[in-house]
């Protein structure tokens, strides 16, 4: 068990910048690692093509580069907050699951992510990301506006 951290889920998009900006706060104040995450599903499925086309790339290979930037950007606003370490993770998957799984595996002292995210039309008709893990979790979660 990992009560030493605070884990913060992002798909890089600004209400998860702002989940990533107060879980190190958090991780700071109560002298806490911070572990952050990301899923690599976070593009539509078209654009994903689209874009592996234009750049000659697989579509590994650009959803691999669109997560490296964002836990670049997610560990750059983090590192001077958290001196006890920032880890990054990326997972592949359902966000909400794959969130939850790594709660679970980890269980940190709190979970942090944003209310709404990249997919607004799919959180309107299947419920967020955020609903989903609240109600999953199995350690204290903060959603962040």
């Amino acid at each position: 068990m990992d009560h030493d951290k605070v884990l913060v889920a992002t798909d890089g998009s600004a209400p998860a910048e702002r989940a990533v900006a107060y879980a190190a706060e958090l991780a700071s104040a109560f002298g806490k690692g911070l572990t952050i995450m990301t899923v690599d599903n976070s593009i539509p499925g078209e654009a994903l093509r689209k874009f592996a086309e234009l750049e000659h790339a697989t579509v590994r290979e650009v959803l691999d580069a669109d997560c490296e930037c964002r836990l670049a950007r997610a560990r750059a606003l983090t590192e001077k907050y958290c001196p006890l370490g920032v880890e990054t993770i990326q997972e592949a998957g359902d966000p909400a699951e794959q969130v939850v799984a790594l709660a679970k595996r980890l269980q940190p002292y709190a979970l942090v992510v944003g209310r709404r995210g990249r997919g607004r039309l799919e959180g309107l008709l299947l419920g967020s990301v955020s609903q989903k893990v609240a109600s999953l979790a199995p350690c204290p979660v903060m959603v962040v506006p």
